[in-house]
């Protein structure tokens, strides 16, 4: 009977069989249940299905790997051919395989079928003949059978039931050795634990060791160990000889310590031997130096002997003084340590010493100043202690040249600077510029403070400025290169003698300027204006006020005698002098040549004379300026004010002209160094403002108004030719080719920037 209780299941091709074909179809399947069983392991043998019906493949075989070659694309003759087409283009060759080397297989896979209705593999190999024959593998199911079944035993106690081998370790002795060099490594940082107090309590009784390396060194003693009661389960030991195991233990524990202890003894003499080697050649090495250094002594020896021996008084060759420095010289190049090494200062006292006094014996420094010079600086390479600074006073010990021009040079120095005139000082200065750089510095720091200046000073206070025909500066200044600052103290007496020697004098006498000009770069800047401002500034004043201002008649005299001065005292000394004792008397005169009448031509003439007098330096004093724009000023007001009475014709035109031309030349020079100075600012960077340097002078007159808090801004929408205006606190100005205008009452007149500043606050 069927059973409907079943899920559904459809056939793949075909119709339904009938009952006749299943029954026929299960006695097949029961025909092949018995092969099955043979040729099918039983472990493998897979269970029953159980589903709802038995569904058989309605082809028993694969047709299709019977097929041949020939056949092989057959289907395209339904087809337009394209596959083959481009498959013969890529190279395809018929009957050979695909690839680049034909290396694809050429028959199409086999099929193979299975016996039963088992797993993959279930009843072995699947694999066909051709699949063997392409794809040549071995199969290594046997193999992995054998060491499944050999892991799989491994758990078992014993799967032979065989007795074990006994495993033996051995230990070579390089293993011993290294184990030797390691402890000996680790032994060093053990040693502040090698006083510990241990207290062993694993044996039967207490036990104390000092150091924890007595616990790796104790063996197991026999009988230390109580005896165990024997169990059901265990077994007696069949060998049990403790005594004659420890015993052998302790033998082969001696013996490695014996290799290792023969390993570090023969390391420490093979040590032993590399460091007496070197020490033999490091001892060889002394010794030849030590030999080397005996003869070069004794070869010196031989040449001192030598040179004591021609040093006596009756010897036939007597050494000069010559011979003696190419000794020295031979002792410098060929002995160098040893002369450097030997004490040269008795060596020079006994030898050099009495050569040099009769080489100086008679020797005059005035008359012959370089005498003696190559000679001594000669000596001073051979003897000088290159190691010792001289600049302060030396130990005349330890030096041979500082002793021997100390000693020998000395004295004829002290002599002749005693017999020495201080007026005559051309010889003296000649002679010490010529040894300067052969005497060491302490010693001519000691002529010049201990013997020269003495006598300067001497003669300083005798000298009078009134009586003595020779100027002071002549036998005074030839020292300054030599001694400089040490000359300081004489400058306030000579300033005092001067001062009283100008107390009865007149501008009138030239004398005194002549005296003065050469201590104007001698004496500091502030001692030299206070000395003119004391001395020179009030007669030059009272000169001044003598000076008589008359346009038909007039003498120079007095006034050339005060602008002769103009270099020796300042120029604001020389403006105020002008502004208290010339400009009022000028400025008077003009006034009331201008009341009267007068040729306009002439007045021109005489403001321009006048003003040729004074050199640019002080006409581009603010001051002078001043002055001069006041007299046009007074010039201007007098043309334009004598409307009614005669005027001379073109006075006014000539007046006015004369005025914008020396404005013009005013402004002109005042913007030229104002732009000079901005170009050299902007060159030099001076200081914190190095970045804010002015660039234009537009920026310049920026930089003036913010230091003078006045404010300087474009007027916007107004301009004047083009020229944009701009206010400068109050006033309205322009800038045109570094030159600024200003705002007047009819025209814009050119202004200095010192000026525009002015009139702003």
């Amino acid at each position: 009977s069927r059973d409907y209780s079943a899920p559904v299941n459809f056939i793949s091709a075909g119709l339904k069989k009938s009952a006749a074909e299943d029954m026929s179809e299960e006695d097949s399947d029961e025909d092949e249940k018995p092969v099955k069983q043979e040729e099918i392991p039983k472990e493998f043998v897979p269970k029953k299905l159980k589903t709802g019906g038995n569904f058989k493949p309605s082809q028993k075989g694969f047709v299709g790997g019977t097929k041949s070659f020939v056949d092989f694309g057959s289907w395209e003759r339904h087809t337009k051919g394209i596959g083959q087409k481009l498959l013969q283009k890529m190279g395809y060759v018929p009957g050979r395989g695909l690839g680049k080397n034909a290396q694809g297989i050429i028959n199409p896979i086999e099929a193979k079928q299975r016996k039963g209705k088992g797993a993959v593999g279930a009843y072995g190999s699947e694999r066909t003949s051709q699949s063997l024959q392409d794809f040549p593998v071995v199969d290594s199911e046997e193999e992995a059978e054998e060491e499944f079944q050999k892991e799989l035993s491994q758990w078992r106690k014993d799967p032979n039931g065989g007795k074990k081998k006994p495993k033996y370790s051995y230990k070579t002795v390089e293993e011993l050795k290294a184990k030797g060099r390691i402890n000996k490594k680790l032994s060093a940082p053990q040693k502040e634990l090698s006083q510990v107090k241990v207290i062993d309590m694993t044996g039967r009784e207490q036990k104390v060791y000092y150091s924890y390396s007595q616990i790796s060194h104790k063996h197991n003693i026999p009988d230390d160990s109580p005896q165990q009661p024997l169990g059901k389960d265990s077994k007696p030991q069949g060998f049990a000889l403790p005594e004659l195991e420890h015993n052998l233990q302790l033998l082969i524990d001696i013996t490695e310590q014996e290799i290792i202890q023969n390993d570090r003894q023969l390391q420490y003499e093979r040590d032993m031997v590399v460091n007496l080697t070197h020490e033999i050649q490091k001892m060889s090495e002394v010794l030849s130096h030590e030999e080397r250094a005996i003869s070069n002594l004794s070869k010196v020896l031989e040449m001192v002997e030598e040179c004591e021996r021609r040093m006596q008084p009756g010897c036939e060759n007597p050494l000069t003084l010559d011979e003696c420095a190419k000794i020295f010289e031979t002792l410098q190049d060929k002995y160098y340590e040893e002369y450097r090494m030997s004490d040269r200062v008795d060596l020079a006292v006994a030898i050099v010493y009495p050569l040099m006094k009769d080489y100086f014996k008679n020797w005059d420094p005035l008359k012959d100043c370089t005498y003696g010079t190559e000679i001594i600086a000669k000596w001073k390479s051979l003897l000088e202690n290159d190691q010792l600074l001289s600049h302060g006073g030396q130990d005349l010990s330890t030096d041979a040249f500082h002793r021997l021009m100390w000693e020998i040079w000395m004295p004829y120095v002290r002599n002749i600077v005693a017999q020495w005139q201080p007026r005559n000082c051309g010889s003296m200065v000649d002679f010490l510029d010529s040894w300067v750089n052969v005497v060491p510095v302490w010693i001519l720091d000691n002529i010049l403070d201990q013997l020269i200046f003495p006598k300067l000073q001497k003669e300083v206070e005798n000298w009078n400025p009134l009586t003595d025909t020779v100027p002071i500066h002549s036998w005074i200044h030839p020292w300054l290169p030599l001694m400089q600052a040490r000359l300081e103290p004489l400058y306030s007496p000579i300033r005092n003698k001067l001062a009283n020697a100008l107390q009865k004098w007149h501008p009138s006498d030239s004398s005194a300027k002549l005296i003065l000009q050469p201590w104007k770069d001698v004496f500091t800047p502030g001692s030299w204006e206070a000395f003119m401002v004391k001395n020179i500034v009030p007669k030059l004043g009272m000169c001044l006020n003598e000076l008589i201002i008359n346009p038909h008649q007039q003498h120079m005299d007095a006034f050339y005698w005060v602008v002769d001065w103009e270099g020796m005292i300042s120029v604001s000394s020389l403006v105020g002098l002008l502004e208290k004792h010339f400009f009022p008397k000028w400025l008077q005169v003009l006034c009331s040549w201008l009341s009267n009448s007068p040729n306009y031509e002439e007045i021109t003439k005489w403001y321009l004379g006048w003003k040729s007098m004074f050199s640019d330096q002080v006409l581009a004093h603010p001051s002078i300026k001043e002055k001069f724009n006041e007299a046009l000023d007074i010039m201007n007001r007098a043309v334009s004010s004598s409307v009614g009475g005669y005027m001379q014709p073109g006075a006014r035109e000539n007046i006015a002209y004369l005025t914008h031309t020396e404005r013009r030349k005013d402004f002109q020079y005042e913007a030229m160094q104002e732009r000079r100075e901005a170009e050299n600012m902007a060159q030099r960077g001076i200081g914190a403002a190095a970045s804010s340097v002015p660039m234009n002078f537009k920026d310049l007159i920026q930089t003036k108004a913010e230091e003078h808090n006045i404010v300087f801004m474009p007027v916007i929408g107004k301009r004047h030719e083009g020229k944009q205006l701009y206010t400068f606190g109050r006033i309205v100005i322009y800038i045109d080719r570094g030159v600024v205008f200003v705002q007047g009452e009819k025209t814009w007149v050119p202004t200095s920037l010192q000026s525009l500043i002015d009139m702003a606050k």
